[in-house]
């Protein structure tokens, strides 16, 4: 029964569940990828797993154990560094417990959220994001950073939200025209290494299901089984 239960929580759904994400410390981190896997991994929580161990990971040569953190954490989103190029974040994205696509960011500055002496959002609120830029909607590689952030940040959906709770904004690029108190974390990054997924993979990745349509039990043809006609009436009354 549990069995089943974990299976049909991984099939494709009309709307997704929020990406639990695990933050993983590479071999030789310093003090500024350590702070900055600390950040967003607070950002994420209660969505959130953060390693404290250091571990010995080449995203773009071997996924093997991001594979295996996968399964044994039932997560789908990643973020460590590389050891070869300083300042290094890789988000990755995971599908069927296999890499999906990959982007490598360079640190160039970074403002922990310790260094803004301002107040914080509280866990699980919801942020406003602005993609503020061209680059998101003409290049392929913004367009996909884009779409990984958003799926990164992903929460549960609801239908609608009260902006007068509106604690906190993402802004990616400039800071738009209004009045705010940052709170950091602050990043500029630079683009370095990606790998995106086969147009296939990328298409059954993110299949949707075919909603399906309230059922009118009277209409069924059940007359040739009694025992079911009379079960579904009584499913019926309890409802």
């Amino acid at each position: 029964m549990l069995r089943t239960i974990a299976l049909k929580n991984r099939e494709p759904k009309v709307e997704e569940n929020p990406k639990q994400t695990i933050f993983i410390r590479g071999s030789s981190t310093n003090q500024i990828v350590n702070n900055a896997l600390s950040d967003l991994c607070s950002i994420k929580k209660p969505y959130s797993i953060i390693f404290s161990k250091k571990n010995t990971i080449h995203p773009f040569d071997d996924q093997s154990s991001l594979e295996f953190f996968s399964q044994k954490n039932d997560a789908s989103l990643f973020g460590t560094n590389s050891k070869k190029r300083p300042n290094n974040l890789v988000f990755i994205r995971m599908f069927d417990y296999q890499v999906l696509d990959m982007i490598e960011l360079g640190i160039e500055n970074f403002k922990s959220l310790h260094d803004f002496k301002t107040a914080k959002s509280s866990i699980e609120m919801k942020p406003l994001f602005i993609f503020n830029g061209e680059l998101f909607e003409q290049r392929e590689e913004y367009k996909k950073l884009k779409n990984l952030l958003l799926d990164f940040f992903r929460d549960e959906a609801v239908e609608s939200v009260n902006l007068k709770g509106l604690e906190y904004i993402i802004s990616f690029t400039k800071q738009p025209r209004i009045e705010l108190e940052e709170m950091g974390p602050s990043f500029d990054f630079v683009f370095r290494r990606n790998r995106f997924a086969g147009e296939d993979i990328m298409k059954e990745a993110t299949k949707i299901p075919k909603e399906l349509k309230k059922q009118n039990f009277d209409t069924l043809q059940t007359k040739k089984i009694k025992a079911l006609k009379k079960s579904l009436k009584k499913i019926i009354m309890i409802e």
